[in-house]
């Protein structure tokens, strides 16, 4: 044990508490009026517009400036935004920094989260079942028949997070419904939220947040499969973390070294 780094930590514990309790009250604060402005506004657009504000609103009161780079990145059109996922921040950061056009794809399991379900519903967000192969795949046709309409989507490929930095495998689901409405495939890379926010800590810690977009891939005839290859190693680049996964189709052949981008080395 370090004395040095346990009276620090012992000195800190009272502001981190503090700042816990005012996070919490920031959070109930601003969630309870977008809830509020969700249930009266009839608009999808203006529902979406006021979650943009809420969330921004959110991310100021708890200090966690959000940085975006290269929004100029996302198409004026309908596109697919796929990014990496480390907290439950994520979504925050998204919903903050990206136009109201733009509906979220998300694990079913959270349409039955009190609040969250009702919140996410009225923001025309998609439940998508991971378990029940005959639920997801109907699932997966209502949002493939939805991206044919023109709607943009949001999806974190990954399906999950962990407390280990690093990128996950990537799902195909993003990836298929991108090639069957014709529209480009922007990446995205989130930074910080980990931190702020990992799955093992109940209370946040203050501290910028980044998300930084990549150039939208070219088209070209992939197959589901190959566009999320493409995409996985765009982020994987950017992020500067280490490729998690050990075996499979997105994986480092078997054996060899786990690779790591080459922002990080």
């Amino acid at each position: 044990m370090n004395p040095p780094a346990t009276l620090r930590a012992l000195a800190l514990a009272p502001a981190r508490l503090a700042y816990g309790l005012w996070s919490a009250l920031a959070f109930l604060g601003v969630g309870l009026t977008a809830l509020l402005l969700l249930a009266v506004l009839t608009a999808l657009a203006r529902r979406r517009a006021a979650a943009r504000a809420a969330a921004r609103a959110f991310l100021r009161l708890v200090g966690m400036p959000l940085t975006v780079r290269f929004p100029e990145r996302i198409p004026p059109g309908q596109c697919v935004v796929v990014c990496n996922h480390a907290s439950y921040l994520d979504g925050i950061v998204l919903t903050a920094a990206l136009p109201p056009r733009f509906g979220f794809v998300i694990k079913r399991e959270m349409a039955t989260v009190p609040l969250a379900g009702v919140v996410l519903r009225r923001l025309g967000s998609e439940f998508v079942e991971r378990f029940n192969r005959q639920r997801g795949a109907a699932d997966a046709r209502r949002v493939l028949r939805n991206a044919s309409n023109g709607h943009s989507l949001v999806f974190f490929p990954e399906g999950t997070f962990t407390r280990t930095p690093g990128l996950l495998t990537f799902h195909t689901g993003a990836f298929a419904t991108a090639l069957r409405a014709g529209c480009p495939v922007v990446p995205a890379v989130v930074r910080g939220t980990r931190r702020a926010l990992p799955p093992n800590r109940g209370l946040p810690l203050p501290g910028p947040l980044e998300l930084q977009f990549l150039a939208p891939l070219a088209r070209l005839p992939d197959t589901a499969a190959e566009l999320r290859d493409r995409a996985r190693a765009a982020i994987l680049e950017a992020l500067g973390e280490p490729d998690l996964t050990c075996c499979g189709d997105t994986a480092r052949p078997p054996g060899t070294a786990r690779a790591r981008s080459a922002r990080a080395s």
